[in-house]
């Protein structure tokens, strides 16, 4: 019979899960994302199946003409990395992974996955990971959710953003805290934020509630988050939100209904408003905002050392 290695992220133990056992558990499980696998009680990370998380609903946005409208081509960027490199790991249910990780200086021992945009892993997201490392001498792993895939055109990065796999995602941002957690990169991090943007910014919530006891901080870039009871209640990191005030999608309703489902969950969230529209932090976007970017990073640099 076939097996799985998987680890269990609440603790880090690494079981073999028999393939029999682990479909069980994940087609006739009814609670919800976290679903126990019947012959072993380890916990599993299930997407949903009723497309009520960040992702499907997200993708729901491809189909609005303004949507796409407001998201430029970006203009192709001059830079090549000089710190970081792309590496490859293993994803829990099958399969490799990538990211482009960026090593901590010698006196760090922390890590930050971060999750990309729309747009793919592209080198937008390549550079912000690098000056997130000079900025702060943490280790940063960009986790490529896409699988090398990277959009030129709005229509196409929204064709990906639809097209993409919710439990592959989360089994690469589940192989990304194993790498870590195994000293695959030459660094074992003691604390792990996570922070994304726009789809990203969805998916950095959903990587500190995977990531669960593990992550100590997670910071959120106008994304779509999961509001589940069930979800939220494995979410131990506080979290950091920048709220987009003229964003048409990530909206008042979206932001207060989170407020709302973290209040009852009692988690931590704080939530920073700007008289800004959507991907005000991205320089390549026509909304973009120099000088509340420059803010919305001031303040997740402070939240990171302050909570790591």
């Amino acid at each position: 019979m076939r097996a799985y290695l998987y680890e269990d992220l609440s603790n880090g133990k690494v079981l073999l899960i028999d393939m029999v056992s682990l479909i069980v558990a994940l087609i006739f499980s009814s609670h919800g994302p976290i679903a126990p696998s019947l012959a072993t009680g380890v916990s599993l990370y299930r997407p949903s199946q009723n497309g009520d998380s960040c992702c499907p609903s997200m993708a729901q946005f491809v189909s609005d003409p303004k949507f796409l409208a407001a998201h430029f081509t970006p203009p192709k960027l001059a830079w090549q990395a000089t710190i970081g490199k792309m590496v490859h790991f293993a994803a829990p249910f099958g399969g490799e992974a990538s990211g482009f990780y960026v090593p901590p200086t010698a006196r760090s021992k922390v890590a930050i996955i971060m999750v990309h945009e729309y747009w793919g892993l592209n080198d937008f997201m390549k550079r912000t990971a690098e000056k997130l490392h000079n900025d702060t001498g943490y280790a940063v792993l960009a986790v490529d959710l896409y699988d090398g895939k990277v959009a030129t055109d709005p229509s196409e990065a929204g064709k990906l953003m639809a097209d993409n796999n919710e439990q592959r995602s989360a089994s690469i941002i589940s192989g990304g805290f194993s790498a870590l957690a195994k000293d695959q990169f030459g660094f074992k991090p003691t604390h792990i934020g996570t922070v994304g943007y726009c789809f990203g910014g969805g998916w950095s919530e959903r990587a500190a509630i995977i990531g669960s006891n593990r992550v100590q901080a997670c910071v959120v870039y106008y994304g779509l988050p999961d509001i589940r009871p069930a979800s939220l209640a494995r979410l131990k990191a506080p979290v950091l939100m920048f709220q987009a005030l003229q964003d048409q999608w990530i909206n008042g309703t979206v932001v207060g209904n989170f407020k709302s489902a973290m209040a009852t969950a009692g988690k931590q969230l704080q939530v920073v408003p700007y008289d800004a529209n959507h991907a005000f932090a991205n320089p390549s976007n026509p909304h973009f905002n120099a000088e509340v970017s420059a803010d919305a990073y001031r303040r997740e640099l402070a939240f990171f050392k302050s909570k790591l």
